[in-house]
């Protein structure tokens, strides 16, 4: 009766649990919590730059006064072919804020590297005022070198423009004579005059 059902139930347990070709059995799922999103949380965007190194920085801060318990806000970067909001653009990329039950927001940032150095890049919850703050600077872009053969600091040379450069040889062009006078000399016998004829006494 019983007691053989019981029996039964024992060593099919046991060899559920001896065999490994059985599945597990699943684990209970622990359902996320939900919450009733209140809308957009209260924020301050601060763009600073760095006096020493030059990078440019930007400060966030994401009032959550009416956060859940337990929760502690949450961020991240999400590129531009992440997103479905907009057609993507690798020019820019996303940074993401979420605490609930406040919606979560996302700012579009440039998408240069981030410096993530710790005095670059921190961030802080304050539980007093239930307000988060994030930081982080832009790594500087390299410096374009000089053309080759000019040394730094120095401009290349500007080529007037075309309408006051003397114009160039022509080609294939014989070269002029050279200048002469155009009435040639006499010839050299003909510098002096003859003597005149003797004059012959008239004849009476």
């Amino acid at each position: 009766g019983k007691k053989h059902q019981a029996n039964l139930a024992r060593r099919a347990a046991k060899e559920a649990k001896d065999s490994p070709q059985q599945p597990a059995p699943d684990k209970p799922r622990i359902e996320p919590k939900k919450f009733v999103k209140i809308g957009r949380p209260g924020y301050r965007v601060t763009k600073q730059r760095d006096p020493e190194t030059g990078q440019q920085s930007l400060l966030y801060q994401v009032d959550y006064p009416e956060i859940a318990e337990g929760i502690l806000p949450r961020h991240r970067f999400m590129s531009a072919y992440e997103q479905r909001v907009e057609p993507p653009d690798r020019k820019w990329q996303y940074l993401l804020f979420a605490a609930e039950p406040y919606e979560t927001i996302a700012f579009k940032v440039p998408s240069r590297e981030v410096d993530k150095s710790e005095n670059k890049f921190w961030t802080h919850w304050n539980k007093d005022t239930k307000q988060f703050f994030l930081q982080f600077a832009f790594k500087n872009e390299p410096v374009a070198p000089p053309p080759s053969g000019l040394p730094s600091g120095h401009m290349p040379p500007i080529r007037p423009p075309p309408h006051m450069m003397p114009p160039p040889p022509p080609m294939n062009v014989p070269p002029p004579p050279p200048m002469f006078n155009p009435v040639p000399p006499p010839p050299p016998n003909l510098l002096m005059a003859p003597p005149p004829p003797p004059s012959q006494p008239a004849m009476m």
